[in-house]
């Protein structure tokens, strides 16, 4: 996982320290040493993640985080505030300036990779959702700043998983004035409840009794309905080891026993607020490009925005010297479907294949229609092995089972499919296609419903 980020911190000491940690994990580092500098630089560079010293001269990261929120072009960069400051009351401070996490000096490794890769996880997809607003219409990413502007924290929905009752009601007392908050004592339901709910947020206790909080978490993450819902678990001191690998599996915050009331407040508000943004920014997306970039028969995207999009994906991964892999899929023998049984078969045939195939890739990834019955799919920040990963659940989604095409007997289909990834910087689009279209030719000739490679 690579990433740029800038390290804010008035002491060269501690720079250097956490640009060593960083860059061993091969990360891009950026340095300035005060908040002036960290400004001009965000308003200059592409950076994914932000780490800001608190106490600093002249002016404080309370006051730095601030003035990046408050900018349209550089309020989507997560910000981790790193503090010697400990009492709550700081870090309420910090996150009503708009911070999305904090780390306790000294730095302790684990937790300072755990949180780094979360927020860069967290800055890809929104990268991506605002590239493809550009690539369609640009207001449509003028009409989601303005809707952000007028988004509230009020009135949110969340579900509360603590089998305790005494500390469940007295995090429901924090909140309820002005949040609507239920209850689940039994974790085994909190899949269902949440998928069959309209929560904005989760707050999981991490003490489940004989349940794993870490399991639960995993599985909201992995149902379809709840994917991108934010969740917050809710610790002990002992507990951090497995807090960091929550916060790894996707986990969005936490907040530590004993419960803090505006501490928590804040952190919910923080996260109900960003989870509302994301919403108006899909639907936004979705609402302004539908028309024109769409394919009428599948709803996928359409080659004309394939085209455009590739080109800007590419030019952004080779600027940032980011992975970029294209799967090409054809389905196999669909002239026959079409012969034997009529075009009406052959779209509802399409309309399926198109369900399976968003069902099968990830959030970030882009399926487009690219023609007749081939398919493209764009995956950002991906390398052979996640492409071959998602290329094979994509062709095992198809081949497993039929294709029901209302005469009682499923339709068997198979896909062939052509992975490449930019290797070069010399690499073009053109380039990029003609290596994943001679990898689905090889599909072909070697027997079909198969996965090929074309390395450059």
């Amino acid at each position: 996982m690579t990433a740029r980020v800038l390290i804010v911190d008035d002491i060269p000491t501690n720079v250097r320290l956490l640009e060593a940690r960083l860059s061993a994990e091969y990360f891009d580092v950026l340095t300035a040493s005060s908040g002036r500098e960290a400004l001009a630089i965000c308003a200059e560079d592409d950076v994914d993640v932000i780490l800001l010293d608190v106490m600093m001269p002249e002016m404080d990261g309370f006051e730095v985080c601030a003035r990046l929120k408050a900018d349209r072009k550089t309020s989507h960069i997560p910000v981790l505030m790193v503090t010697a400051l400990d009492q709550p009351s700081d870090r309420v401070r910090g996150l009503e300036a708009g911070a999305d996490d904090f780390l306790t000096k000294p730095v302790d490794d684990v937790q300072l990779m755990a949180r780094v890769k979360s927020l860069v996880r967290l800055k890809a997809l929104t990268d991506e959702l605002r590239a493809r607003a550009r690539t369609g219409q640009e207001i449509a990413i003028e009409d989601a700043i303005r809707a952000m502007d007028s988004i509230d924290d009020e009135d949110g929905r969340i579900l509360l998983v603590d089998p305790d009752v005494r500390h469940a009601e007295r995090i429901r007392g924090y909140l309820s004035a002005h949040n609507r908050v239920d209850v689940l004592a039994d974790p085994s339901d909190a899949v269902l409840a949440v998928s069959g709910g309209d929560f904005e947020l989760a707050l999981v206790a991490m003490d489940l009794g004989d349940f794993d909080p870490l399991r639960v978490c995993s599985q909201m993450r992995t149902a379809e309905q709840t994917r991108t819902l934010p969740i917050i678990l809710i610790a002990e001191e002992g507990d951090r080891p497995r807090v960091v690998r929550g916060l790894d599996l996707g986990v969005n915050d936490f907040i530590m026993r004993p419960v803090e009331r505006n501490e928590l407040m804040a952190r919910v508000r923080t996260q109900i607020r960003r989870q509302r943004y994301a919403v108006e920014l899909r639907q936004s997306v979705n609402n302004t490009l539908a028309l024109a970039v769409t394919d009428e028969l599948t709803g996928l995207y359409n080659r004309r925005y394939f085209d455009r999009h590739l080109s800007i994906l590419l030019q952004k991964a080779q600027q940032q010297d980011r992975d970029l892999a294209v799967m090409l899929i054809d389905m196999d023998y669909f002239k026959a479907v079409n012969d034997t049984h009529g075009h009406d078969t052959g779209d509802a045939v399409l309309r399926e294949f198109a369900d399976r195939l968003r069902r099968n890739i990830r959030g970030v990834d882009l399926a487009c229609r690219f023609g007749g019955e081939e398919f493209v799919v764009l995956m950002p920040d991906s390398d052979f092995r996640q492409a071959q990963g998602v290329a094979e659940r994509v062709r095992g989604a198809v081949a497993e089972r039929g294709f029901e095409v209302g005469n009682g007997r499923p339709l068997a289909v198979t896909v062939s499919v052509g992975l490449a990834l930019n290797e070069h910087s010399t690499d073009t689009p053109e380039v990029l296609l003609k290596r994943a279209d001679v990898a689905l030719y090889r599909a072909k000739r070697e027997g079909r419903n198969r996965v090929v490679f074309d390395a450059a």
